[in-house]
């Protein structure tokens, strides 16, 4: 059977995974792939292309970039953190999650390749969406995965960006999702969701968790929580005045990484997250970024930092 009849015998997805496989693992050029395909030149960039949009292909860098590793040790001491990874810079004007991603998912991975079974709590957000999908698929069914917040808008529509169910589905791990609004209309709503069965045991499992993976949002006029329905502009507009600088899990702090004292965060349907507690990883990138994760840091939030060096860069010079 020829490739070329093969290719009507396999799906489009198939075909471009065996393209991008012939040129970033075989190291063909695309026209000695358009040859050993039968396509022309054109069809296997257009190939390529997709397999990379689509994920198919993931890119891993083994090797430390030695000023990288300078600005961990910089990042832990000036922040006292546990750990810190920093991801090398992709340079131009592309989006800072495509070096971040890559980069970040070992970090995950690692915790779930132990054999010990564990709990892991798991923010949501693009950032972390990226990350889950550039790790791999592996048997891991043994790990608890939780959900740190909810997952609804006031109108009912649920987060663009959901983690735990994606995870879940690569890993095999059983998902314990908190299938409520992210914030309480009121008070005595606030309360009927708290006693709901499938809440109390999820929020009981949270708080047991060996690890939180978390993103930060930004609380500017491009704040996540405003542009995902989660708040109104006016509820952002009097976040902004009571001094928020970002959010973790939809928790509203400021510049000092202290959380606010404000109908928000007592309305608010998930878990408090704090270092104090459980160690918490938190995974960023971008400028946009930087106000919230140096206030994050400076609270003591967080205590592991997974950023990209421009990032890093930047946090270091304003600490």
């Amino acid at each position: 059977m020829s490739v070329l009849r093969a290719e009507r015998d396999v799906s489009p997805r198939d075909f471009a995974a065996r393209a991008a496989w012939m040129s970033f693992v075989g190291g063909l050029t695309q026209d000695e792939i358009a040859r050993e395909l039968g396509i022309s030149r054109q069809r296997v960039q257009r190939l390529v292309a997709r397999a990379t949009a689509e994920g198919l292909v993931q890119v891993r860098i083994a090797h430390p970039v030695a000023h990288c590793l300078e600005l961990e040790a910089q990042l832990k001491a000036a922040f006292a953190l546990e750990a810190a990874r920093v991801s090398p810079a992709t340079g131009g004007a592309a989006d800072p999650l495509t070096g971040l991603a890559p980069f970040a998912a070992p970090v995950i991975e690692r915790y779930l390749t132990g054999e010990a079974p564990r709990t892991i709590a798991i923010g949501t957000g693009r950032t972390l969406r990226a990350v889950v999908d550039q790790i791999e698929f592996a048997d891991r069914s043994y790990h608890k995965l939780v959900a740190l917040t909810g997952n609804v808008a006031p109108d009912g529509s649920a987060t663009a960006f959901e983690t735990i169910m994606r995870l879940s589905e690569k890993t095999g791990a059983r998902q314990y999702q908190l299938a409520v609004p992210v914030v309480a209309r009121t008070a005595d709503e606030l309360e009927l969701y708290l006693r709901l069965p499938h809440v109390k045991a999820s929020l009981a499992l949270a708080r047991s968790a060996d690890i939180a993976f978390v993103g930060v949002g930004q609380m500017g006029d491009d704040a996540p929580l405003y542009l995902d329905g989660f708040v109104t502009r006016e509820d952002l507009a009097e976040l902004q005045a009571a001094g928020a600088a970002g959010e973790i899990a939809g928790r509203v702090y400021d510049e000092e990484g202290r959380y606010l004292d404000h109908p928000h965060n007592r309305r608010l349907v998930g878990m408090l997250v704090s270092a104090s507690e459980r160690p918490v990883c938190c995974i960023a990138a971008g400028p946009g970024k930087i106000r919230a994760l140096r206030a994050a840091l400076k609270g003591g939030l967080v205590s592991q930092l997974v950023v990209d060096e421009p990032t890093a860069t930047k946090l270091l010079s304003t600490a």
